[in-house]
């Protein structure tokens, strides 16, 4: 077999393998012979159960709201703040053992229980404490947006949503999507819990993705985008970036041959 040859052969191998398949650069691909239909998409989650560093946003309201004023200790900590900044001084921290400092409550235990335990056991111990039924105290607590990270192939950093429920797709989206180099088909997720930290996957380009329990993100997940072999071996996701490369390869090779075979 000639040197023309064996080049031949390695450029073509090499340009086939490098190249990103389409596949694995698309979201939510469905079957090629599918119709437009209604994704069954499983919506139905368990309820979140609070975890320590997660942030409550509480308030009371009352018929007189002079009487709750304590409660509501807007602006105390910087007036200028907005936004998350606002929500750090104004918010409610659930410290490491599970516990939020409520005014004139004191310390009250939230691990473990749900947003809406939560406004029950506070409304509870305010009735008891110093309310009477007649003053109609409403309370209302919520966790003060979904915070998440993201590392890898991705826009890297801690993120925050201000709705009830993010889809992992808002929340790729919302941290500048996953690049061409991501692996869109092993997302991985670690996830807080009572016990400890799990890693789940999803596989993103797959229109199964929207039935997998972990569609939704929870607060505090970390999101890891892994790099795909492609980037390891530096030639490229696009077959004009990779054609350039092996150009360049093929370039260098042949004129190594000649040298030493002259």
């Amino acid at each position: 077999m000639s040197v023309r040859q064996i080049i031949g052969i390695l450029s073509v191998l090499l340009f086939v393998s490098s190249c990103v398949p389409t596949k694995r650069l698309k979201y939510l691909q469905e079957d090629e012979t599918a119709v437009d239909s209604i994704i069954a998409v499983e919506r139905i989650q368990k309820p979140y159960r609070i975890q320590t560093n997660d942030l409550l946003s509480i308030r009371v309201k009352a018929m007189d709201q002079e009487l709750v004023g304590m409660f509501n200790p807007i602006g105390e900590g910087n007036s200028n703040a907005t936004g998350e900044e606002r929500m750090y001084w104004d918010g409610f921290l659930v410290d490491e053992h599970g516990n939020i400092r409520v005014p004139t409550l004191g310390e009250v235990n939230v691990l473990g229980y749900t947003v809406d335990e939560v406004r029950e056991k506070i409304e509870k111990a305010l009735l008891e404490k110093y309310f009477k039924e007649e003053a109609n105290i409403f309370v209302t607590v919520k966790l003060a947006g979904i915070r998440y990270t993201t590392i890898g192939e991705i826009g890297s950093g801690s993120q925050v949503i201000y709705k009830e429920q993010v889809t992992i797709m808002e929340a790729i989206a919302n941290a500048g999507d996953i690049n061409e180099f991501g692996d869109r088909t092993d997302v991985i997720i670690v996830r807080q819990y009572p016990g400890g930290e799990k890693r789940h996957h999803i596989d993103l380009t797959s229109m199964d993705a929207m039935r997998s329990p972990y569609y939704y993100i929870q607060p505090n997940d970390l999101i890891i985008v892994n790099p795909l072999p492609q980037k390891t071996i530096g030639l490229g996701t696009t077959g004009l970036e990779v054609f350039r490369t092996v150009a360049s390869v093929l370039a260098i090779l042949t004129s190594s041959i000649l040298l030493f075979t002259r």
